[in-house]
């Protein structure tokens, strides 16, 4: 597969040595036809004759030679500088369906003429068939200037087309061709409520997950068809999937389903089950609360204790400081969340939570701590950034200290210069470049300048300079 102009030109110079083709690029890969496209023009030297082009330039017929091409050489007169090369090119490419993906990119070419003529070519061969192979190269092409033409002739074309010849392009690995496709299909009405809940459910591109669900219960007219549809929506790993299902269980009839995705790992999946409790007269922030009074219960789900701060008060922190000794990490971690949401976070209570064994719970803490840096004592972070602790604690430390600022801010990015972890030296680099003295630092500050000269690869002699004085 050709990857840029290199790779272009390399296969132009193949094509003009006689190699075939299908040999030289991967005729089925976009990608490949508009490298070779713009590799055959990078030089003059990959066309097959130059020695003939100083006479086309005051001369209007172009030389018969263009006729006696094969398909490989008439490819580089396709993709030629000389717009009356490509333009003659052309009419010959006919007698070579092959280069039909050349006349593809020559509808947006920048000469009027061959722009018109490959439009018209284009028009007059694009069947279904050709269109199915043709389209993601055609919506790659869409994306330049004039490219327009080709997609709407692309749309007319495949509103012929069924949902079975549609399917190959549901599969394509492009987000663009899934999109293309997934709103004919839904513009005809051509898949089931069902396949279009399945779609929803398994493709990763979020526009064809908010299409594909909306269209699914958009056409539902009655609560019975609910059955296939809800199940693929409510059971999806995407949360914008799931948050359709189970809005959708309102209309459904199915309210009290919403339940158990109060407590679900997405924020929005929880927000709209809030609401379709609410619908049926329920009250979440009691749902929340009954579950979060149980402490040490192993199977409290970490989606119900950032769910009673989502929607509960400042009276509820009293609820979620126990849950910081809870044995399930996501627990802690969401009760840290908890309480940075509900503005009941308390650096003494929460500094032990620095050396948690767990990442997302020392990740959770830095974040709420990081208002409040400057009040944490600087010797109990700097003691943390040391090659002795695990990586998320030495991260952590060194994020507060990074906020606090001063020079406790820079003795700690030096010493972390020659940290194991490649991480962690570069963001302690970026962090000497960007750190400026503090109002509490003197001028010519002699540890200031001891730690500048242990970090001089950092920074130019005239930087360095100023950076000292």
């Amino acid at each position: 597969m050709l990857e840029d102009i290199e790779g272009g030109t390399a296969a132009a110079t193949l094509l003009a040595a006689g190699a075939p083709l299908h040999s030289t690029l991967d005729v089925d890969a976009p990608g490949d036809w508009l490298a070779l496209d713009a590799g055959v023009r990078e030089v003059d030297r990959y066309w097959y004759r130059p020695q003939f082009l100083p006479e086309w330039e005051h001369s209007a017929p172009l030389p018969a030679e263009l006729t006696q091409l094969d398909e490989s050489r008439l490819a580089l007169a396709l993709c030629h500088r000389d717009g009356r090369i490509r333009q003659e090119a052309l009419s010959q490419s006919a007698r070579y369906p092959a280069l039909l993906p050349l006349v593809v990119i020559r509808c947006a070419d920048w000469v009027g003429p061959v722009r018109e003529h490959a439009r018209q070519m284009l028009r007059e061969t694009l069947d279904v068939d050709s269109a199915l192979v043709l389209a993601p190269l055609i919506l790659r092409v869409g994306r330049r200037d004039r490219g327009a033409f080709g997609v709407d002739v692309l749309g007319q074309v495949l509103r012929q087309a069924s949902s079975g010849q549609l399917a190959v392009l549901f599969a394509d690995p492009d987000r663009v061709v899934r999109r293309f496709a997934y709103r004919l299909a839904v513009e005809g009405r051509l898949l089931r409520p069902a396949e279009l809940a399945r779609a929803a459910a398994q493709d990763e591109d979020t526009v064809v997950q908010d299409l594909c669900a909306t269209a699914a219960l958009t056409v539902l007219e009655d609560r019975d068809a609910y059955e296939d549809v809800l199940p693929p929506l409510l059971s999806a790993r995407n949360p914008r999937t799931r948050s359709a299902g189970v809005t959708a269980l309102r209309r459904a009839g199915r309210s009290e389903q919403a339940e158990p995705f109060l407590s679900d790992r997405s924020a929005l999946v929880r927000a709209c089950a809030r609401y379709v409790v609410r619908q049926q007269g329920g009250d979440p922030a009691a749902w929340y609360r009954e579950r979060c009074t149980v402490l040490g219960d192993p199977e409290l789900p970490p989606g119900a204790v950032i769910g009673l701060a989502e929607c509960g008060n400042r009276a509820d922190a009293g609820l979620l400081w126990p849950l910081l000794l809870h044995p399930a990490a996501g627990v802690r971690a969401r009760a840290v969340a908890g309480l940075r949401t509900l503005d009941c976070t308390d650096a003494k209570q929460l500094q032990p939570l620095l050396d948690d064994p767990a990442a997302g719970v020392v990740r959770e803490t830095v974040v709420a701590l990081l208002p409040s840096a400057e009040e944490l004592p600087a010797d109990l972070l700097l003691e943390r950034t040391g090659s002795g602790h695990p990586r998320h604690v030495r991260v952590g430390a060194f994020r507060l200290l990074d906020a606090r600022g001063g020079i406790v801010a820079l003795r700690a990015a030096v010493g972390l210069l020659e940290d194991p972890d490649v991480k962690l030296r570069t963001w302690a680099g970026q962090s000497v470049q960007r750190w400026h003295p503090s109002a509490g630092v003197r001028r010519g500050d002699a540890e200031v300048g001891e730690l500048l000269d242990r970090s001089r690869h950092l920074f130019s002699d005239y930087v360095l300079r100023r950076r000292k004085w």
